[in-house]
């Protein structure tokens, strides 16, 4: 029988202190330490029991662990413990239920001994009860028992660590409906039982702290914001309010399940997820300042203050559905919530109410409420049965639904009903629906057919049954009361430690103990060694100190040897840089100032690797080594100590781990970003080393020279080195040491060969700032200062600790979840860095900046106006240049940049929801949305002419032909072409098996090139009506979609793009280095290349291999957030990414004599400052060096790069 209690384990300070900015030791109270997992049961060596979730001690101590000198005072109520429930959600959706008390405990001896505490500190601590069940009140019962018989003068007849084991195995999970569970703390009687499975899901909580919080329309406004999905953050200073609210609103949806990121109580640390673009519910107390966070789109619940807050409208219940919920909500509330509602409703309206009920909050109010919630869905969901297609295509006629809804209520299709028919949440009960073999087994179709018939609603709920089962649990081990000793406690006791688990705590305690010594010891800015004259220091003979210096040079070697050992075994669930192998090595190697630490670790690596250690890496442990030996060489590289940073150099190449493709991927390559390399002094001592280890001394001496330089080419191209870098180094000390021609030819091509192996492995890397290749003359694309944000490398995402629970939560991805390190890039605050050699590609200019406010909700769409729409025979029109913008708020706004303070031309309106899709010509503006509507407009007049009338779904691309011609393409799957003088859908000129997402056409060919969710990128020749290819290959989405001449390019969600023939409809090129989904591709008409998105931030530029084919040639690492759009011109190429970051590039002609030009490689031209927005769509305007972006929070923000601020 399954057990009703999962895990019982204590959080708070452990052994290893770290501040929630990640400094270690102990830095006085008023600070927010991290919390540690100090205490469990059942232990972590029982082998049936998964280990508790690792994001459990930050969770339920959401603030941090603060020290104080006191403990619980009767005169301060903020001392008093505290009793809370938290809700913590798994990577497959299902949830975690604890109980918790957190309150002051002393700290232990050792541990302020080790950190220099002061004596009689207390810090917070908190006891907690894991379980599966959502049984909050007997979790809260069982753990106040426990926290009261710790505490209690009169003690317990058995040790606590016993009350507690014996009640986590042996209380068993009750049978639903039929038994009922009595068992004993001490002298206290609990018991648990379960409702039957066929009632409504089990919900042990009161709805009445929500109902109390919200007046009724409140609430009813944050039930439509969950039930359609919105970001909902919910706000209050009492962490069980949080909970309990989550948790109720998540109850009154049923039968819908939330099916996107639930933290009902958010660590405060976490408070940037806020700006998570996804749909997400989350608590977050009062007390955290969220200034600083954009907070558009969010609907934030001040629990508190009865007030909701959000930048985008929530649509409205419609009738008759609204009245129904809110009259029944009120009879049910009024009495109890007078005092929030008495004020909207008049005297006569009071007294009705007050005679449905005078009673207190009870369960059956609980009850009543769910009921009355499940009505309307049976009613807004009438007849949805009869809807329901299991076909290849859709689960449900969403259209056919709404127009049959829409007659019936004769009102038009609402918004409301439209967004939550679209909802993950109604596709996950519609498939789980289908997948049930019962007939009508849920509730809500059998309270449709009850109220069909005219019964009770409340006749679908299970009759009380025969009295439960009893099952007694009794406690053999308790004598007689009143005999026996009693245990009584002045603080909460530890459980039994196991040898190892008290030798690693010692081992954490003295690194930290001799760490501060050391430090104190050996810090040059230290006054003295010692703290008085009569020290041991000065007693100290040299002999004395140079044996007690090698014997902590051993101690150190020693501790560093077991401690990577334990890191080789880290497990696949474990966060590496958060394990406590990973601190105490970096402890040991950072603080030592002579160097032993970090030597010694390379040391403990080599010696593993010749004892036949074959140098393969988990991924976990991968991160971990690759962090480690970067702070080593650092710290070596300050100290001057070349031995340690060639042997880090060396090791670094035997250690890999196993990408996804199975290529295997060296922790050298990642070490790139040290600037060591790149000084030449480094490469010659390396070479003398290696020239005075050859034993053979017979070797001709040219041979010996060349044999160890290719070692040293060989790191070089490991270390991705750029070639001209490499070659340069290489051929410097070969003309030290005059080689012969022949042997600097066999050099050449060894390297030229190497450098192509790493291309097929990863791609080229660019040049990097200061490079050595300036010292031959040869010019360096990117300035030299340290600080400039400009990256352009070839290296990936560095892997960043913590969190990683949170992040696995935003990804749909469950295979994933299990191992989702963050990925994060930490840039300069300063996006418009000095640059000190003077070198071409960063001007030292700021760009104006322009913000345009006029939409009130999200920019959804935006157009540039270029040259070539406008232009006539008589040249270029004044609307050159404009932008035109679509958004939530259901209008489309035109934009003229030249005019400053007053850019605003036209508000055209007529959609009723949002607008996708823009384009436009000389004369006219074509607009698309979501009403499924595509509208022709006048430029000059902004009159509405045309409503084109004939898709199914809504609209996700429009552009405007030449001959008064439309093409769109929405989500029902086709592609319409339309003649604007006639208001007709002149033919389905495409047919797409599932939405499409992005266009292209050729008007000169008449090619159309269409992809979207069935990632099939189709081909039709419209003048001739037939289809011409399906280009099969990608695996998931296709976002982005580019044509030229006989070129199709496809960016997709698999994280690759791909390059096809049209002609043969064949596949040419597989582009796959990107780290996330590809969301926007463009074709360099001028070098025939590739330029490519994504949503991890990167930028890669393609170039054409001499042989067929295209390489990576160059990475922009400028922007942290999705690339949403590449537009490149002839010499200009402008980009824009979803963190409100944009660049612009330039590719200048260089003249070679004689009238001949070349083209160079593209070169960042200039960056504006960024600022803190979420933003959906960028345009770009090359001729007026323009960029603009639309942002979640309706503004615009229009960069104009060639006006100096």
């Amino acid at each position: 029988m399954s057990q009703l209690f999962e895990y019982f384990v204590v959080c708070g300070i452990g052994p290893e202190i770290r501040t929630l900015d990640g400094e270690k030791g102990f830095h006085g109270t008023g600070v927010f330490y991290l919390a540690s997992l100090l205490d469990q049961y059942p232990p972590p060596t029982h082998t049936l029991y998964p280990p508790p979730p690792p994001q459990l001690p930050t969770c339920v101590l959401p603030a941090g662990v603060e020290f104080y000198t006191t403990g619980i005072d009767s005169s301060n109520p903020l001392s008093f413990p505290r009793s809370y429930p938290i809700v913590l959600t798994e990577g497959d959706g299902s949830k975690i239920y604890v109980s918790c008390i957190a309150f002051r405990d002393p700290v232990c001896e050792d541990i302020a001994e080790a950190y220099h505490i002061p004596a009689n500190s207390f810090a917070d601590k908190c006891i907690c009860l894991v379980s599966r069940a959502p049984s909050f009140h007997i979790l809260r019962e069982v753990l106040e028992e426990i926290f009261q018989l710790c505490f209690s003068s009169n003690g317990s007849r058995k040790p606590l660590w016993d009350v507690i084991s014996y009640t986590v195995s042996n209380v068993p999970l009750p049978t639903p409906g039929k038994g009922r569970v009595l068992f004993a703390i001490e002298n206290s009687l609990l018991s648990v039982d379960f409702p039957p499975k066929d009632g409504l899901p089990h919900a042990d909580i009161s709805f009445q702290p929500l109902v109390q919080c919200l007046d009724v329309d409140n609430f009813i406004k944050l039930f439509t914001a969950v039930l359609i999905e919105r970001r909902v953050l919910l706000r209050s200073n009492k962490y069980s309010l949080l909970t309990l609210a989550s948790e109720a609103i998540c109850h009154l949806i049923y039968p819908f399940r939330w099916q996107h990121v639930y933290i009902p109580l958010l660590f405060f640390s976490g408070v940037d997820y806020i700006d998570a673009p996804t749909p997400y519910m989350m608590g977050l107390h009062s007390g955290v300042d969220t200034t600083g966070l954009s907070m558009d789109g969010v609907v934030v619940v001040d629990l508190d203050h009865n007030c909701i807050t959000t930048s985008e409208e929530i649509p409205g219940i419609p009738e008759p559905e609204m009245s129904c919920l809110r009259n029944e909500m009120l009879k049910l509330l009024h009495p109890n919530v007078v005092w929030i509602d008495s004020m909207k409703a008049n005297l006569e309206s009071y007294d009705q109410y007050a005679r449905f009920n005078t009673k207190a909050w009870s369960p059956d109010h609980d009850i009543q409420l769910r009921i009355i919630f499940l009505k309307f869905f049976a009613s807004i969901l009438g007849g949805y049965r009869n809807f329901i297609e299991n076909t290849a295509n859709q689960v449900f006629n969403t259209q056919a639904f709404l127009k049959k809804r829409s007659r019936a209520t004769h009102q038009p299709i609402d918004e409301m009903v439209s967004q939550f028919l679209e909802s993950q949440g109604f596709l996950d009960y519609l498939e789980r629906g289908l997948g049930c073999s019962e007939n009508g087994s849920n509730l809500l179709d059998k309270l449709q057919d009850a109220i069909g018939r005219g019964q009770n609603p409340l006749s679908i709920l299970p009759s009380a049954s025969l009295e439960p089962e009893m099952i007694t649990i009794s406690d053999p081990g308790l004598g007689i009361s009143g005999s026996g000793d009693r245990y009584t406690y002045d603080r909460f006791p530890s459980n039994y430690r196991s040898q190892d688990q008290e030798d690693k705590r010692k081992q954490i305690l003295a690194a930290a103990s001799g760490a501060l010594e050391y430090a104190a010891k050996h810090t040059p800015s230290s006054p003295s060694l010692y703290a008085d004259g009569d020290s041991k220091g000065e007693s100290l003979s040299p002999r004395e100190r140079a044996a007690e210096r090698e014997r902590m040079v051993l101690d150190i070697k020693v501790k560093l040897q077991g401690l990577w050992l334990r890191l080789l075994k880290l497990g696949a669930t474990e966060d590496p840089l958060s394990s406590f192998e990973y601190g105490t090595i970096l402890a040991l190697i950072e603080i030592d100032a002579e160097g032993i630490g970090g030597s010694g670790f390379v040391e403990c690596i080599r010696e593993h690797i010749h004892s036949g250690w074959k140098g393969h890496l988990t991924e976990e442990q991968f991160i971990a080594v690759k962090e480690l030996l970067k702070t080593a060489i650092t710290r070596a590289t300050s100290r001057n100590d070349i031995a340690t940073i060639r042997d880090a150099l060396e090791v670094s190449a035997e250690m890999y781990k196993k990408d996804r493709n199975n290529v295997s991927d060296y922790v050298q390559r990642h070490l790139r970003s040290l600037s060591i390399w790149e000084e030449l002094r480094f490469w010659d001592v390396y070479f003398e080393y290696l020239m005075e280890c050859f034993s053979n001394k017979s070797t001709n001496y040219a041979a010996l020279v060349t044999a160890q330089l290719i070692i040293l080419a060989t790191h070089m191209a490991g270390l991705g080195l750029p070639d001209t870098d490499s070659w340069y180094i290489i051929e410097t000390i070969a003309g030290k040491n005059n080689i012969g021609y022949s042997h600097i030819i066999k050099l050449r091509g060894y390297m030229s060969h190497i450098q192509q192996l790493c291309v097929g492995y990863w791609g080229i890397y660019s040049v990097k700032s200061g490079s050595l290749s300036s010292l031959a003359m040869l010019p360096s694309p990117r300035p030299q200062d340290p600080t400039s944000p400009i990256t352009i490398d070839n290296q990936q995402p560095a892997e960043a600790s913590g969190r990683s629970w949170v992040q696995s939560m935003f990804t749909r991805d469950t295979t994933l979840r299990a191992n989702s390190f963050t990925r994060v890039r930490k840039w300069t605050s300063d996006p418009a860095a000095k640059s000190e050699n003077g070198t071409t590609g960063l001007h030292k200019v700021q760009s104006s900046i322009r913000t345009l406010r006029g939409h009130s909700g999200a920019v959804t769409a935006l157009h540039c106006v270029t040259q070539r729409e406008v232009w006539d025979l008589v040249g270029d029109r004044e609307d050159a240049g404009f932008f035109i913008s679509g958004s939530t708020d259901c209008t489309v706004k035109i934009w003229d940049p030249s005019l400053r303070g007053n850019e605003l031309r036209a508000t055209l309106k007529g959609h009723t929801r949002t607008v996708r899709a823009i384009s436009s010509d000389r004369g006219k503006i074509v607009s698309g949305s979501d009403d499924h509507y595509v509208f022709v407009w006048d430029k000059q007049t902004t009159q509405l002419l045309e409503e084109l009338k004939g898709h199914d779904a809504e609209v996700s691309c429009a552009r405007m032909l030449s001959g008064e011609r439309v093409l769109t393409a929405a989500y029902d799957g086709t592609v319409k072409m339309w003649d604007v003088r006639t208001d007709m859908c002149v033919a389905t000129v495409g047919r797409c098996s599932s939405a499409v997402l992005c266009m292209e056409y050729d008007d000169s060919t008449g090619v159309l090139a269409a992809a979207g969710r069935d990632a099939v990128a189709n081909i039709w020749d419209i003048r001739s009506g037939r289809q011409m290819h399906k280009l099969l290959g990608h695996s998931k989405w296709i976002r982005s979609i580019r044509m030229v001449g006989d070129t199709v390019i496809t960016g997709s969600d698999d994280w690759t793009a791909r390059m096809w023939s049209i002609s043969r409809g064949t596949c040419d090129a597989v582009l796959a280095c990107h780290a996330g989904p590809v969301l926007c591709v463009e074709y360099s008409k001028s070098d025939r290349g590739v330029i490519t998105g994504s949503s991890d931030g990167l930028v890669r530029f393609w170039e054409n291999e001499d042989g067929g084919g295209l390489k990576s040639s160059k990475n922009v690492t400028l922007h942290s957030g999705g690339v949403l759009s590449i537009n490149a011109g002839e010499n200009w190429l402008g980009i824009g990414a979803a963190d409100n970051t944009m660049s612009l590039f330039h590719r200048p002609q260089e003249r070679l004599g004689g009238g001949v030009s070349k083209v160079s490689t593209w070169q960042l031209y200039r960056t504006p400052q960024k600022s803190v927005a979420m933003v959906r769509c960028v345009a770009s305007d090359l001729e007026r060096k323009r960029i603009c972006s639309g942002g979640r929070n309706g503004l615009l923000r229009l960069w104009d790069a060639t006006i100096n601020i």
